[in-house]
């Protein structure tokens, strides 16, 4: 039975399963010399996005949603478990470092008669709303949100999003650890840090279980590969105006998955249209001018015949005639056109047909 919360299962005429407590912690907690000032740091390991409450909640629901090897779902609900009696082992340290916090004016201005600056850097709230002690809050005095419980029903990504938060956790853990000199304090971010060692590569091991990331990848490895768009799987792209994409790894040699090559690219293919919508819709709440607004929509030009002009000539003689945004499909041979005209639809449903009648060979409208 794990120290401060565990699961135990309690076998009746159907099996349920609930929460037991003990009333010790899985690991001594102390302080040496209470510290108002970092019991506000230590609100960010309860609170904050690199906090327990976080990795409680998201072992939680992942473990709700896990669906295929049943040792998976219990090692989450297990690690879950053993983050909330990290939350309750540091909610006493908050409460620890808050021994001896002055609780009035007077209290503090006899200490310093500027009162410390606002408390002496404490959070106010840990007199004004918990008396002392801990609350679901960041370092920074907010509520713990839950926008960042990341459970999406893929046990590989789960996996990937865990080893994150716990990588990201230690380095919390870190930095708190070397915020303080007080020993207990040490002593106790050190078995935490230890804990997300284990962690984060407890996650790890899952994913080698499941065959390993190459195999596991691309996320999730259960989508048809021949229905991707696989020309552009394995490139990386360079968006720099003024320097070369950085070559390594990324840049060349086999992809992880094994089923592709890495390449670059040091320019974008620009090969979509512009994104226009058009006029707004009557009751939108939109202006009259967007509303009244003549331009038409895409047109869909489709070949009835031979293709015999190359995608430049058949741009540039659109061009010529005063046709915008034209963009060649050179798969289909289709041509979608927009004309950019501000005299209605008539006028352009004709300036188009004029157009035809000179270069209609092979297409309709």
């Amino acid at each position: 039975m794990l120290p401060g919360f565990s699961r135990c299962p309690i076998h009746t005429k159907q099996e349920k399963t609930i929460f037991h407590h003990s009333s010790k912690l899985q690991y001594p907690v102390r302080v040496e010399k209470p510290d108002p000032e970092f019991a506000m740091l230590l609100q960010q390991a309860i609170g904050g996005v690199e906090g327990e409450i976080r990795v409680a909640m998201q072992y939680f629901f992942q473990a709700m949603g896990a669906r295929g090897d049943v040792r998976i779902k219990d090692l989450l609900i297990s690690t879950a478990t053993e983050e909330l009696s990290h939350i309750e082992m540091l909610g006493h340290a908050v409460a620890l470092n808050l021994e001896g916090a002055p609780l009035s004016y007077q209290e503090a201005s006899a200490k310093d008669p500027g009162v410390n600056a606002i408390l002496g850097g404490m959070n106010p709230r840990h007199i004004l709303s918990s008396g002392l002690a801990a609350l679901p809050v960041n370092a920074n005095g907010m509520p713990f949100d839950m926008s960042h419980i990341y459970a999406s029903g893929n046990v590989a990504a789960d996996m990937l999003a865990n080893v994150t938060a716990e990588a990201t956790g230690r380095v919390l853990a870190n930095r708190l650890y070397n915020l303080t000199e007080d020993k207990g304090m040490k002593d106790f971010l050190s078995f935490l840090i230890a804990r997300d060692t284990m962690h984060q590569q407890q996650w790890l091991a899952v994913i080698e279980e499941m065959g390993g990331l190459d195999a596991s990848l691309p996320i999730p490895n259960s989508f048809p590969q021949e229905e991707e768009a696989q020309e552009h799987a394995y490139y990386c792209l360079n968006t720099s105006l003024d320097k070369p994409l950085p070559k390594g790894r990324w840049s060349e040699g086999p992809a992880f998955d094994g089923r592709g090559e890495f390449s670059t690219k040091e320019q974008p293919e620009i090969s979509g249209e512009e994104p226009l919508l058009g006029s707004a819709r009557p009751g939108s709440g939109a202006q009259q001018e967007q509303i009244d607004c003549s331009m038409p929509p895409l047109k869909r030009l489709s070949p009835e015949g031979p293709f015999q002009r190359s995608d430049a000539q058949w741009e540039r003689n659109l061009t010529l005639r005063g046709c915008g945004n034209v963009v060649i499909e050179k798969d289909a041979v289709r041509i979608l056109l927009r004309v950019a005209t501000t005299n209605g639809r008539r006028d352009y449903e004709n300036s188009v047909a004029n157009f035809f009648k000179q270069d209609r060979k092979g297409f309709r409208l």
